[in-house]
């Protein structure tokens, strides 16, 4: 029986057992319990990470939350990459477009934050493409029991390259043909973001049922923007373009995340959860 959608929040008991197994990981040790959520665009992280944060706050454990999406670099530095290595890199999101460096010195560093030395971690203005003004970022100024961080592509390994040769959509047929884009990004991934996912002690994977729903679930948050009246929401054209950056590596993470997971939670077309499945570490209860 399917659970309640990720609109309305992961169910209690869920949560409160996947919040047990952090707990339990956490408590008493020396090091910051590093926690990785993954799921594809609109599968809920963000959603799973706040109320994971609460009931582990609750249960004693001080927590950081943040986001892989904070650590975009700016316009202009996505831009001069664009003019440099190849024009797709100027839209955000593939492994390349992300601050990786300050990304790493910051899950580091939050080990001893303190009010001498706080830990700022920026934020990202997707309406306006942009990283959001210092006034905006988080402080830490006490170390975290657990650091909750969620992504797209996080655990995510790199491919070979052999997978690289044929392209997976008109995006990469059309306007990388010689591959020198998908090449760069998985370079990219293989040299600077693996290595931080391998220091994350969990890894907490939300299973969409296929690649095809991610138009429709990224378009839901178009359409909330939308209704507030933001100026820079995507068209429909817009929209399917922008996800054809992330198909390549959304596949290859269906394919593969899965058993890389701790935590695995299986997911419809509607984002109710199927199933819950543990893979490794503290049992979870579920459906």
């Amino acid at each position: 029986m399917a659970e309640a959608p990720h609109s309305l929040g992961y169910p209690d008991a869920i949560v409160g057992a996947m919040a047990d197994a952090v707990v339990a990981s956490g408590r008493g040790r020396k090091r910051t319990l590093r926690v990785g959520i993954s799921g594809l665009q609109g599968s809920g992280k963000s959603t799973l990470a706040r109320q994971l944060e609460v009931v582990v706050e609750k249960r004693g454990l001080a927590t950081t939350r943040f986001s892989l999406d904070d650590f975009y670099l700016t316009q202009g530095e996505r831009l001069r990459l664009a003019r440099g290595v190849h024009p797709l890199l100027a839209t955000r999101g593939v492994p390349g477009t992300h601050d990786h460096a300050w990304l790493a010195d910051t899950l580091d560093q939050l080990s001893s934050a303190s009010m001498l030395r706080p830990v700022m971690i920026p934020r990202f203005d997707k309406q306006n493409n942009d990283r959001a003004e210092p006034d905006q970022w988080q402080t830490v100024t006490t170390p975290p029991d657990v650091i909750l961080f969620e992504g797209w592509c996080v655990g995510v390994r790199a491919q070979t390259d052999a997978a690289l040769i044929e392209p997976v959509n008109a995006l990469e047929r059309d306007e990388d043909g010689d591959g020198t884009w998908r090449l760069w990004v998985n370079a990219m991934l293989r040299e600077h973001y693996e290595p931080i996912w391998r220091s994350f002690d969990v890894l907490i994977v939300l299973e969409a049922p296929s690649f095809d729903v991610v138009e429709c679930w990224r378009g839901e948050s178009e359409q909330k923007h939308r209704e507030q009246g933001d100026a820079n929401v995507m068209s429909g054209g817009e929209l399917v373009r922008f996800i054809a950056h992330y198909e390549r590596l959304s596949r290859h993470s269906l394919a593969t995340l899965p058993d890389l997971a701790d935590q695995l939670l299986r997911l419809d077309a509607e984002r109710n959860v199927l199933a819950v499945q543990p893979t490794s570490g503290r049992p979870l209860s579920g459906p």
